[in-house]
Parts: C-alpha cells; sequence; structure tokens
C-alpha cells in the first residue's frame, strides 16, 4: 500500500503500479505485500541504481573471490562501502554484521554480494514507511522542500498524479514564487491530473501563495494541498528563514499544519545530502524524505547513510523521469539493487 486512504470501497488497496501512473485507466487487482510486486517495478529501481551497483561491484570483484573473510578483507570491505558513498558509521555496521556470519569462511563475489544486501536491508528497514495520509483532518497539508534542483516541483507533480489517479481531491500551492518556470511546470501537472492549482505571478509573497492554497483547500474539501516552496541553500540563514515564514502563514488556517513536511534529496550530491537532510531538518522539521535522480548517479549509497544517522522515513525514491520512476521506498529491494542483485 502506497496511500493510506486510497483503498477501494471494498478496502483492497490498488496496485502500486496503477497509484504511480498519472494516466485515468482502471486500477488493477491489488497488490500490497513486497512478494507481490509487479517485477517491472523492480526492474525500474535495478536499472536506476545500475551506476552506484556497477561503482560497488567493480570493487568487489577479484577481492573475495574464493578468499577467506579475514581481518584484512574485511578492512578493504569496510573501505569500499566507505568510497561508496554509504559513510563510515554504516560501514562499520554493516561489516560487523557480515564479520559476525561470515568471519573466516571462504566466499564468492555473490555470496558478499548477497550477505552485502542482507546487512544494507536491516539496516534501513525501519526508515521504510508508506506515506499514510488517510489519518489526521482534512486536507492534510503537505509542504515539499529542499534545495536549488532537487527536483522537488517534479515530485509534486508525481504525487499530484499519483493522488488523483486514485480519486483524491488535491490542491497544489505553487509557493516557488521565485522561478516562473516553476509555477508553469507545476501548473502543467495539475491541469494534467485535474488538481485544483492555486498561483501568483513571479516574485510574489510565498507565504502569501501557501496561506490562500490551505485556505483553497479548506474550501474545496479537498484530501490533500501540497504546497511547493523555493530551493534554498542548506547554508543561505536568511533563504532558511523565509520557511519559518511560511509555516506561520499556513498555521494562520491550521494550527496543527503542515501535517507533513517532505525533504526531497537528489542523490548525485553523495554526502553533501547529510548536510542539507540535518539543517532542513532543524528549520522545517522534516517528517519524510524523497531521494530523487538514483538513475542518474553513482552515489546511491547515500542514502544508506542517512538511514544509519536519521530516524526519519524514507517515503520515495525517483528513478527516472516519468511518474512511475518515483517508488514507495523498499529497503531489500533497495538493497538488493544497489549491490546489482536482481
Amino acid at each position: 500500500m502506497i496511500w493510506g486512504f486510497l483503498k477501494k470501497k471494498d478496502g483492497a488497496a490498488p496496485s502500486e503500479t496503477a497509484a504511480a501512473t498519472p494516466a485515468p485507466e482502471p486500477a488493477p487487482a491489488a497488490a500490497t505485500a513486497p512478494e507481490t510486486k509487479e517485477p517491472g517495478l523492480f526492474g525500474r529501481l535495478f536499472g536506476g541504481l545500475a551506476k552506484s551497483s556497477a561503482k560497488l561491484a567493480d570493487g568487489l570483484t577479484g577481492v573475495f573471490g574464493k578468499r577467506k573473510l579475514d581481518a584484512e578483507a574485511l578492512e578493504e570491505l569496510e573501505e569500499l562501502l566507505i568510497r561508496s558513498d554509504m559513510g563510515a558509521p554504516a560501514a562499520a555496521k554493516i561489516t560487523a554484521g557480515i564479520a559476525k556470519e561470515r568471519f573466516g569462511k571462504e566466499a564468492t563475489d555473490d555470496e558478499i554480494k548477497a550477505a552485502l544486501a542482507d546487512e544494507i536491508a536491516t539496516l534501513m528497514a525501519p526508515r521504510e514507511a508508506p506515506l499514510d495520509l488517510s489519518v489526521g483532518p482534512r486536507p492534510r497539508v503537505v509542504l515539499v522542500i529542499g534545495v536549488n534542483g532537487s527536483g522537488k516541483t517534479t515530485t509534486i507533480g508525481k504525487l499530484c498524479a499519483l493522488l488523483q489517479r486514485n480519486g483524491a481531491r488535491v490542491v497544489v500551492g505553487a509557493a516557488d514564487t521565485f522561478r516562473a518556470a516553476a509555477i508553469e511546470q507545476l501548473k502543467v501537472w495539475a491541469d494534467r491530473s485535474g488538481a485544483a492549482f492555486i498561483a501568483r505571478g513571479q516574485g510574489a509573497d510565498a507565504a502569501g501563495v501557501a496561506f490562500e492554497a490551505v485556505e483553497a483547500a479548506r474550501a474545496q474539501n479537498a484530501d490533500v494541498c501540497l504546497i511547493d516552496t523555493a530551493g534554498r541553500l542548506q547554508n543561505r540563514e536568511e533563504l532558511m528563514s523565509e520557511l519559518a515564514k511560511i509555516l506561520r502563514a499556513i498555521r494562520k488556517v491550521d494550527e496543527d499544519a503542515p501535517h507533513e513536511t517532505l525533504l526531497v534529496l537528489d542523490a548525485t550530491v553523495g554526502q553533501n545530502a547529510l548536510s542539507q537532510m540535518e539543517a532542513f531538518r532543524s528549520a522545517a522539521g522534516v517528517t519524510g524524505l524523497v531521494m530523487t535522480k538514483l538513475d542518474g548517479t553513482a552515489k546511491g549509497g547515500v542514502l544508506v547513510a542517512i538511514a544509519e544517522r536519521h530516524a526519519i522515513p524514507i517515503h520515495f525514491v525517483g528513478v527516472g523521469e516519468s511518474a512511475e520512476d518515483l517508488q514507495p521506498f523498499d529497503a531489500r529491494a533497495y538493497a538488493r539493487a544497489l549491490v546489482g542483485l536482481a
């Protein structure tokens, strides 16, 4: 299940493939358990993480082939994981887990990959969580934040398509008023999916747009209000402080809003994503993560580092440009794709 309230009247959830597709087609039969996921979903994840898995596989090749997993080999493995952007703490935990089960034993590359996938999945599993917008008051206000170029606007468009495809009433607020292109891009997504769209011109007060979007969502009895925000650098205090203004404006309509604050992180920035996570978590109370552009980088291991350091749910990963390429995060599938196991 991706969205808690997106259920058929008989209580069955639509399949994840249908949920991720913006075209108005009937939803197929339910598929809620990880084992029943359509193979195409994993295929897209596997393909999207190809650069990251190739980087890791290249390091493993020839290092462990029929070699005993001794202290020297474990040290090499830990260094390889660190170079793969998983970070030192996560690398140490993963290596220790493998050592506990396999120290002193011979291991092929495939056996090491399988062991790696198991340990990575174990580490990341606590962060696996569907974005459930079914509980709480209506409208459910979702604020989307992140740095310039992280993929916020596109992610909102894909979420909008997913929600509308499953019958939710959605209002979209274009509070990225610094870029005319962002407003235009978001309007295309909203029009395509039939969502209500709230915007002003470029340079308008972002907090005012956010306020109007929440007001409109309440007046229209909408299920969800998605609010875009301008990209801002985490080390620019004046830009980060504007988020506080947006939060104050939203809370004039609903004192409990935003109910979800999603941070969109760009996988291509590697370890810098950790500093972004820390800064935005402090400034805006991040409740969940979306990691984008995994298909364009060899730094997909950074999501492991984030999962190890921050107890924040990972809701979605992006592995391409289409709406179908925004996938619910699955720790086991991600781990296997990251190490190159089909």
